[in-house]
């Protein structure tokens, strides 16, 4: 999903020293990405660029979208970096420069290498355009390895049949990529990843183990018990290495768990740019600037010009 330039944001974001469990805690700020659609982003924040291999977090809504109204994000690109998109609500039309063309819808999962160089687009389609609909779900960003970063484009969707999926008693739990709990996802991670939709009744736990290097809980709905700690929707708390960590639930909670191993050094961003290269990015703006992206087939017409 397009952005404005993610980092140059002074605002403070971030409270330190929650506990001897979490090392950090992330407040989500709302941002306008245009005709009044508004998410709240998470990462990166002015004090943490990335957890794990994951370098932005935005939550979509929830938003109800009346009929004749519509989510238009229109073509934009990206580099080294992979687009994860999974819902709670409602559907997008996803196309890109490689001619793929998928409606996502709850529970799937939209992924999206972009390595060298990728356009898509992502709007409502027409069905839910005329009959209007409520939009909510998670839009993220994994940095790849270097190794990686100028990998050839992909794109896969896995339905949500495909994921793995975990009932507990009180819990329920879909892994959307990398590995938890003793399963897999079928996603195409480059790096170690943690990425898990976690549905919680009503004083219900759970415990993150130590698999993953780095690890963090983001709360959509309800609320988190953590270390004595309660944690509202639109935080993310940021775990120390070397501690079980238990999520005790107050109220039907729905959470991400998120994380996975570090990146393999500083990764630069600037809009829909991402890489370990500086010199590399502004490469990507000039061809973007000058046209020379691909285009997206079947939504040839628009593009977001550089900011």
């Amino acid at each position: 999903m397009s952005t404005t330039t993610p980092d140059t944001d002074s605002t403070p974001a971030c409270l330190e020293g929650q506990s001897p469990v979490v090392s950090l805690l992330v407040e989500s700020r709302p941002r306008d990405l245009g005709g009044g659609f508004v998410v709240r982003r998470t990462l990166p924040s002015p004090k943490r660029r990335l957890v794990g291999p994951f370098i932005f977090f935005d939550q979509m809504g929830p938003v109800e979208l009346a009929p004749g109204q519509g989510l238009d994000v229109r073509p934009h690109p990206h580099i080294a970096l992979a687009t994860v998109t999974y819902l709670f609500a409602g559907e997008i039309e996803h196309r890109d420069s490689l001619g793929s063309y998928q409606t996502i819808r709850p529970g799937d999962v939209n992924w999206m290498i972009a390595g060298r160089g990728i356009a898509h687009s992502e709007r409502s389609g027409e069905e839910a355009r005329r009959n209007g609909m409520r939009l909510h779900g998670i839009q993220s960003w994994v940095a790849l390895p270097k190794e990686h970063e100028e990998a050839e484009p992909q794109f896969e969707h896995h339905p949500r049949s495909t994921l793995p999926h975990i009932v507990r008693p009180g819990v329920t739990l879909d892994v959307i990529a990398g590995t938890a709990y003793g399963e897999r996802s079928p996603t195409p991670v480059l790096s170690p990843t943690f990425y898990v939709h976690a549905q919680l009744e009503d004083g219900a736990t759970l415990v993150i183990d130590r698999e993953h290097e780095e690890r963090a809980v983001y709360v959509v709905e309800g609320e988190l018990e953590i270390d004595g700690a309660r944690y509202e929707p639109g935080m993310l708390a940021i775990f120390n290495p070397g501690f079980d960590v238990t999520l005790r639930a107050h109220g039907a909670t729905r959470a991400m768990l998120l994380g996975g191993a570090k990146i393999d050094g500083e990764r630069h961003i600037f809009w829909n740019f991402v890489s370990s290269s500086e010199e590399r990015i502004e490469q990507a703006k000039s061809d973007w600037r000058e046209h020379k992206f691909p285009l997206v087939p079947g939504d040839e017409e628009e593009f977001i010009p550089l900011p």
